[in-house]
């Protein structure tokens, strides 16, 4: 996809959704194109600050996002340190106060168990104060419902909420599913996406199989 200019506020006079890209410094976050965050309670630009907890260097962790997400208000993204390792027999993590306890600092991070990168795929939609935990990789088109406590993977085009999350049902049929999965309109030129925005809107997946393959030469649509 061709890339456009990066904005703060994608809508005209609404200071409440910033495009991620646009707001995040941290080189261990990652953010697709179009992909926001909406906040009416804090300033939306501090979504690394406020929305990215325990995310230390020491870890090496990334918090990959994909294109065409929507982030609701208060989503939070909780990575390795918020644990206490469950291997130890006592749950005081002694290596964090290693000057007090007289422990080299180099056993800090025995204190948790590392469970390594959060994953999100294109076009999520993860709800109010819904809450990812460390490790979890979430697919393109899945929705995380509001409050929701995700504790393992989420398949592509799936719905899940509760606390922790469970699966409540599949947006589409299997093939519908997998025609999304090999058509990426994410990652179609601008142009492309804005001629097809009614086929995605009223959910005409036929329409967009027939735009890829009458085009499917096209240079807009990777192959």
């Amino acid at each position: 996809m061709q890339e456009e200019k990066r904005t703060f506020y994608p809508r005209p006079n609404d200071k409440t959704i910033v495009e991620l890209r646009s707001v995040i410094t941290d080189p261990a976050i990652e953010a697709g194109e179009y992909s926001f965050y909406n906040d009416f309670v804090n300033d939306p630009r501090d979504f690394q600050k406020n929305n990215v907890l325990y995310h230390y260097p020491i870890n090496k962790e990334k918090l990959i996002i994909g294109k065409f997400c929507s982030i609701a208000c208060g989503a939070k993204f909780l990575f390795t340190t918020s644990n206490h390792t469950a291997k130890s027999l006592a749950t005081y993590p002694f290596p964090i106060f290693f000057e007090q306890w007289g422990l080299p600092v180099e056993r800090i991070t025995e204190a948790w168990d590392n469970k390594g990168d959060i994953v999100i795929g294109n076009d999520v939609w993860i709800g109010y104060e819904a809450m990812i935990m460390q490790g979890i990789t979430i697919g393109d088109g899945a929705i995380i419902g509001t409050r929701a406590l995700v504790t393992k993977d989420v398949p592509p085009y799936t719905i899940v909420g509760g606390i922790p999350a469970k699966p409540i049902r599949k947006r589409f049929s299997e093939e519908v599913i997998e025609a999304l999965l090999q058509l990426r309109w994410w990652d179609w030129d601008s142009d492309l996406i804005r001629k097809n925005i009614d086929a995605l809107q009223s959910g005409d997946i036929e329409k967009l199989k027939l735009t890829v393959n009458g085009i499917h030469e096209d240079s807009r649509i990777p192959q």
